[in-house]
């Protein structure tokens, strides 16, 4: 199974970016947050990764 770059469903703290990448590496969603926040001139990538991001299927 491929594992695609998508919108979290679970791990959401405003759109599920975070959480998407996070999951999509394996990785922490703090230190995706941690980044997003520190490094310049990721709020504009935020926003386009808000709106362009496919979000997950929803699961029952």
């Amino acid at each position: 199974m491929q594992n695609k770059l998508r919108k979290s469903s679970t791990d959401k703290s405003i759109h599920g970016v975070c959480g998407g990448i996070s999951e999509f590496f394996g990785i922490s969603s703090f230190g995706i947050r941690l980044l997003f926040i520190f490094l310049p001139g990721n709020l504009f990538i935020y926003i386009i990764l808000a709106n362009t991001m496919p979000d997950s299927p929803r699961s029952l």
